[in-house]
């Protein structure tokens, strides 16, 4: 199995493309260059060679007419092309191999659209020049872009096999860096998924203002803010500290508004001056940003939780 690239400068949409293959095709010898006859006899061609044909592993996107887009006009690159077809089964070997997960087809495909939303649309953005640097100033594909050797590296290594050798590495290093953020990615979403029933099954409180998860790792944010309208207030249990947690409910997915905030009058305060205005000895913190709090016990934080219920406007 041979999967070529071109030489040069590299990009993140075409070090994401070969990583994806890499996960599936861990033997792969990659070959960086721009050689037509190389490029030809490759079992895969990838940002290189003018063509675009996945039944013949071809995946560039340079060529004249080449217009494919995503059904909301997102332009495709490299990344975005070898995902397209290559994501859910990418998705369902590292959920394997890092969750121990054997995912259905559906869900790794869905898992696979998420991630393209999330990410790869944003390397595509980027290699075709619709957005700098995205997302963010720093984005992940100035990120990858940073591998490549500078010129101060090539005037030490010269312009022979040596740097090139040295190119490859740093190819490697950055296809590393990706293929850890898919893992993440992955892990993440497998997690969620298996939450939900969980996070649905959790103990609720306060004639349902209230609700009480027994592990704080669980990611219950979506799951209350969609399906638990009357939820103000969520008690978790964070195992790894041994403490109680008292989180507000995000309103939307893109704000840090809450549905109901924690009172005024805890903003900022720790420990005894904390104890002092709850009334509870083992308070321990509240964020000045009134969206987090924490008790030692959970009878603690549950006289905080009903306290802030109290300071809520028509929660009573």
């Amino acid at each position: 199995m041979v999967i070529v690239t071109h030489g040069g400068k590299f990009h993140a949409d075409d070090a994401w493309a070969v990583a994806t293959l890499a996960v599936l095709f861990p033997d792969a010898e990659i070959v960086r260059t721009r050689d037509p006859a190389t490029v030809a006899g490759a079992d895969f061609a990838i940002d290189v060679g003018g063509i675009w044909d996945p039944a013949t592993g071809r995946f560039d996107h340079h060529q004249k007419g080449f217009s494919a887009t995503r059904q909301d006009g997102v332009p495709y690159a490299s990344a975005g092309l070898v995902w397209k077809e290559y994501g859910a089964r990418c998705v369902g070997a590292l959920a394997a191999a890092h969750t121990g997960q054997q995912l259905s087809a559906e869900t790794a495909q869905q898992i696979a659209y998420a991630i393209d939303a999330d990410i790869v649309q944003y390397l595509d953005l980027a290699d075709v020049g619709a957005a700098k640097s995205a997302p963010g100033g720093y984005g992940l594909s100035a990120v990858i872009s940073g591998f490549n050797p500078n010129w101060l590296d090539e005037q030490r290594l010269g312009y022979g096999e040596q740097a090139e050798a040295f190119r490859l590495s740093q190819f490697r290093r950055a296809m590393a860096v990706l293929v850890d953020v898919m893992v993440n990615a992955v892990k993440y979403r497998v997690g969620a998924a298996l939450a939900v029933d969980q996070v649905r099954q959790a103990q609720v409180l306060e004639d349902g203002k209230l609700l009480f998860v027994a592990n704080s790792a669980l990611p219950w944010t979506t799951v209350v803010r969609k399906e638990m309208p009357k939820v103000l207030f969520v008690i978790s249990h964070n195992l790894s500290e041994q403490r109680y947690m008292l989180h507000t409910v995000p309103a939307t997915a893109d704000t840090f508004e809450a549905r109901a905030d924690l009172p005024a009058p805890w903003a900022g305060l720790r420990g005894a001056e904390l104890a002092a205005v709850t009334g509870v000895p083992d308070a321990g913190f509240c964020h000045n940003g009134r969206f987090i709090a924490a008790a030692g016990s959970y009878e603690g934080i549950l006289a905080m939780a009903r306290q802030a219920l109290q300071a809520v406007p028509d929660a009573q």
